[in-house]
């Protein structure tokens, strides 16, 4: 088989195509003939260090399969099974190893490319808008990054709850993404200030939650924009990590909570990841959850995903394949 591997911090070029051997399997897991691979920021943050591993590392945590082997101790699995997962690590490879509690099967219904693009940012989604600040109706949320993978499906189940939904995109063509999707209002920053054209629509301090997975670039602003008592929700560094920030800013600006989730404390019990690519793989299945995939890129190309990915040239999920 065939891997990519990083062997040192760096760039995208670090990413090497490998070929290895698959050795014993372990305790607990599945071995994995991969469909596809899911890309997502968190893969570039272990590339570039600001996640630190140990080298060399095979990167991904995301993806679908059909399974071939089963470990003697797991129940529940078997081979020719059709499986996704998020936190399956060494998921760039094209026979991947998974611990069986990290895999959920994946319906008839819905093909291995769909599931692979909607279990991370899927399931980020979900939590986000159902448990992080659960959305209900007529609340006021902003969605940065609306035509991104977790911006598209964030959009959709917004919309699902009842919320008024503001959301960010960075062209005309993005932003035709996220109206179809169900955004209320979607904002140009490259066009309009994003704040001020909040404001001007919904007047001052209106959100009672944002949502943003990009960081830096916009997280002083959107605090300006939550009403008393709102959440703050930072859930990614797309244009860099945010600078730290005094307890008495939040106070200011009316007793303001804030939070940086990660979907793995959402998941830690298999019960809750169940219960998440269930209620996804039913929407889907429906046919009244779209998952965009915006790019297919092989797997020995995956420096170039990355390039593409941190350029901020994607809509919905980029996806690797074998």
């Amino acid at each position: 088989m065939n891997h990519v591997v990083i062997r040192k911090t760096g760039g995208p070029e670090v990413l090497t195509w490998e070929e290895a051997v698959p050795g014993p399997l372990a305790a607990g897991a599945l071995r994995v003939r991969l469909a596809a691979a899911g890309l997502n920021f968190i893969d570039t943050y272990h590339r570039t260090g600001l996640y630190p591993v140990d080298f060399p590392f095979v990167p991904g945590l995301e993806g679908a399969g059909t399974v071939e082997a089963v470990a003697d101790d797991v129940n529940g699995f078997e081979a020719g099974d059709r499986v996704a997962w998020a936190s399956g690590p060494g998921s760039y490879s094209e026979i991947v190893d998974i611990p069986a509690a990290a895999a959920v099967c994946v319906p008839d219904e819905v093909d291995l490319l769909s599931a692979a693009a909607v279990m991370l940012q899927g399931m980020t989604a979900h939590y986000l808008s159902a448990d992080t600040f659960p959305l209900g109706g007529g609340d006021k949320c902003l969605i940065h990054a609306g035509a991104g993978g977790v911006g598209l499906v964030l959009i959709q189940l917004a919309k699902l709850r009842g919320a008024e939904v503001f959301t960010t995109v960075g062209s005309s063509a993005k932003a035709a993404l996220a109206a179809g999707a169900g955004a209320d209002h979607v904002i140009d920053y490259t066009e309009v200030d994003f704040a001020e054209e909040i404001v001007r629509i919904a007047g001052p301090t209106p959100l009672d939650v944002v949502y943003d997975g990009v960081g830096k670039s916009v997280f002083m602003k959107s605090l300006d924009l939550i009403r008393p008592r709102g959440m703050m929700v930072t859930f990614g560094n797309a244009s860099g990590a945010v600078d730290p920030i005094s307890p008495l800013e939040l106070s200011r600006r009316g007793s303001l909570f804030l939070t940086r989730p990660t979907l793995f404390s959402y998941i830690a019990d298999r019960a809750d990841l169940v219960r998440r690519t269930d209620y996804l793989f039913a929407w889907m299945a429906a046919g009244h959850l779209d998952v965009r995939i915006g790019h297919q890129v092989p797997l020995r190309d995956a420096a170039e995903a990355h390039r593409i990915l941190e350029g901020r040239q994607t809509t919905g999920k980029v996806l690797l394949i074998p």
